[in-house]
């Protein structure tokens, strides 16, 4: 009887047993691994980050999330059944969340600017949702009553007047008096930022000793309530475009020069923008040796897809043409965030973390525009709405509407969880999925009227596991028989191949374009022996070509400029031996910041100089300056541009064009 009842029992604590790793397995807690074999199945492929600390900040930013919420946007779970996102995101591996705060977006009407309408009482109602879902909070003061980024750190409404000590007291009080309001309310906080990219300004200031008084007047509130209420608040600084790895080293050295008191070196990174991540890892690792400070990710991303899902046109589009260091796709997502993870991590104890930014932020109802319009201006769910028109003119109050964000978000259109959020766990396990083609690799074809076109044999698929094969590719023989290099345009071919027992369709775009006779004219090349580029008495600080496809016309370099002096520049090319007659010149450019701009175009025939004046109207706003029927008898031919405005001005040239005139 003893040995049957101890048979039961041990019987019985076996059943549990299984039962509680079953659930723990489901919940996504634990994963049942075989040895050193990944059985860990899914959509995805994920290799395991060794070493990864069980302590590291795998965070999200949801600031928009409760403005999307009243906006009528519903979340789910996998399995498609309503959940509370922050259940959601705790299941996925997400260990702590990001909250902005601004001081007081809201018109005198009390109508919200939008992007969140994320004042301290937004903040409060997340942060206590983020807490109860058992997930730390960092708290990002913007000291501003909107967006607050490199081009932007403007002062809140109520401190525009004050001088630079009465700025520092009401930040000081500002901090202190929100932070203990919010811990109050039970809001985990472990951490604050003192500000949002504050790359050379912040609060309105731009002089460093300025910059460094506000700092510590923000770190001071933070280690008095620290002190009060018992808990270890952590004090981080962002910055932003460490692909200029000189100047974090530079910011760095300011903070300590002003003894400005903060644990950690926060930086954004955008691998569309931002360089490589060697760059990163060796820029973040420079500042923990260097300066003895903790780094992290506080802001990345990566689309899944070029779809728009509220027609507010997206920050990464197709038509935007980016650097894709990755897919665009569900795996491309999660790549991107595993290799930003595995960076930090691998600059060892100092790498503490990486958060995502906005990957709830995803289009809100309605069928139309007009439907989704009233939303974003009733409850802030766009990026900013048209009341904020009075704070920030320039740029919320012309371009105001919905997300530009939707394809970078972690959840699909319709609020389902993307595959590709649960990088945030399997970084720990590893996790492997059937094998799919990813992405084809084929360059566009562009050929000068007249050339000969050829269509490769062969094409690289790339496969979710990041293997890449060569396989052959059969085009369209209609396509290709509709293909003119006697006619200017642009023509697609389709295609198609066959990978793991699959077939891929495919499409390779063929541009015909007119006769140009500037040599390296988009600086695709690396020989640039035939450009003369003139530094006027070396005052233009940044000139050079910039590998950037955001920044680039076509292909992915451009002459960039940028000074904090002023810019003074030519750039010229001679060609020699033309046919005689007539002409066209063109450039294309874009760019910002440019004030008491003395820009133009020009082309030297004979002695005569002809000019076309130009200037620049905003990031990827290319203008176009062209010099018309320009008769040239002799076939020499001088051709350039001038580029000329005060400080800070920015911008790139591309795409130099000298073709015959149509006479």
């Amino acid at each position: 009887m003893v040995r049957r009842r101890t048979f039961i029992i041990s019987a019985a604590v076996i059943i549990c047993a299984i039962v509680v790793i079953f659930v723990l397995q489901q919940m996504g807690i634990i994963h049942i691994l075989n040895g050193d074999k990944n059985e860990v199945k899914s959509e995805i492929f994920v290799e395991k980050i060794e070493g990864l600390s069980p302590d590291f900040i795998k965070g999200v930013d949801v600031s928009s999330v409760i403005s999307l919420e009243n906006s009528g946007v519903t979340f789910y779970n996998e399995k498609g059944k309503e959940q509370d996102i922050f259940k959601t995101l705790k299941k996925a591996g997400v260990n702590y969340i990001r909250i902005r705060i601004w001081n007081n977006p809201y018109n005198k009407n009390l109508n919200g600017y939008g992007g969140g309408n994320n004042d301290l009482e937004t903040a409060i109602k997340i942060g206590k949702r983020a807490t109860k879902n058992k997930m730390k909070v960092l708290i990002d003061f913007h000291y501003s009553d909107f967006w607050a980024d490199p081009a932007k750190q403007q002062a809140p409404k109520a401190w525009e007047v004050l001088n630079i000590e009465e700025k520092g007291n009401a930040l000081y009080h500002y901090t202190k008096e929100s932070l203990e309001t919010l811990i109050n309310e039970g809001v985990n906080v472990g951490m604050v930022q003192i500000g949002n990219e504050t790359t050379g300004s912040f609060c309105g200031e731009n002089n460093w000793k300025n910059i460094a008084l506000l700092f510590n007047q923000g770190s001071k509130a933070v280690r008095e309530i620290s002190a009060d209420k018992k808990q270890d608040i952590q004090i981080a600084i962002h910055f932003t475009n460490p692909e200029k790895s000189e100047n974090y080293d530079k910011y760095a050295m300011i903070l300590k020069n002003f003894d400005v008191d903060y644990d950690i070196f926060a930086s954004s990174y955008y691998s569309y923008w931002h360089g490589d991540l060697k760059n990163l890892q060796t820029v973040l690792t420079n500042i923990a040796n260097n300066y003895n400070k903790k780094v992290m990710v506080a802001e990345t991303s990566y689309a899944y897809t070029f779809e728009d899902g509220d027609g507010h046109g997206n920050t990464i589009s197709e038509e935007a043409v980016i650097t894709k260091n990755y897919p665009i796709s569900i795996q491309g997502q999660a790549d991107a965030i595993h290799d930003v993870i595995k960076t930090v991590s691998d600059i060892g104890e100092a790498g503490i973390g990486v958060f995502y930014w906005e990957p709830a932020w995803i289009p809100v109802p309605g069928e139309t525009y007009e439907e989704k319009q009233i939303l974003w201006e009733q409850f802030g769910s766009g990026w900013a709405s048209s009341y904020a028109g009075d704070y920030d003119p320039k740029d919320a109050g012309l371009y105001y509407g919905g997300t530009a964000w939707d394809n970078q978000a972690l959840f699909d259109f319709d609020g389902k969880p993307l595959a590709s959020l649960n990088v945030y766990k399997y970084v720990n396990t590893g996790a492997t999925a059937p094998l799919k083609v990813e992405e084809v690799i084929i360059d566009e074809i562009r050929v000068r009227k007249g050339q000969e076109i050829t269509l490769p044999d062969n094409v690289v698929a790339v496969l979710n596991d990041g293997t890449k094969n060569k396989v052959t590719v059969t085009w369209n023989t209609d396509d290709v028989n509709a293909v003119r290099n006697d006619v200017i345009g642009d023509y697609a071919v389709k295609g198609s191949i066959t990978e793991s027992d699959r077939v891929y369709d495919v499409t390779c775009v063929i541009h015909v374009m007119e006769q140009n006779y500037i040599e390296n004219y988009s600086f695709e090349e690396d020989d640039m022996s035939m450009w003369k580029i003139t530094n006027t008495d070396n005052v233009t600080t940044e000139l050079g070509i910039q590998e950037k496809q955001t920044d680039a016309k076509t292909g992915t370099k451009s002459l960039h400029f940028y000074s904090t002096k002023f810019v003074d520049f030519t750039i010229e090319q001679e060609i020699k031996n033309l046919d005689s007659g007539y002409y066209n010149f063109s450039i294309n450019l874009q760019g910002g910041d440019a004030n008491n701009t003395n820009m133009y175009i020009y082309v030297v025939v004979d002695g005569e100089t002809f000019i076309t004046e130009t200037t620049v109207d905003g990031w990827a706003n290319w203008m176009n300056p062209t010099i018309e029927n320009i008769y040239i008898p002799n076939g020499t031919v001088t051709v350039g541009a001038a580029i000329q405005c005060d400080p800070k001005g920015w911008g790139t040239l591309d795409d130099f064009s000298l073709t015959p005139a149509k006479k």
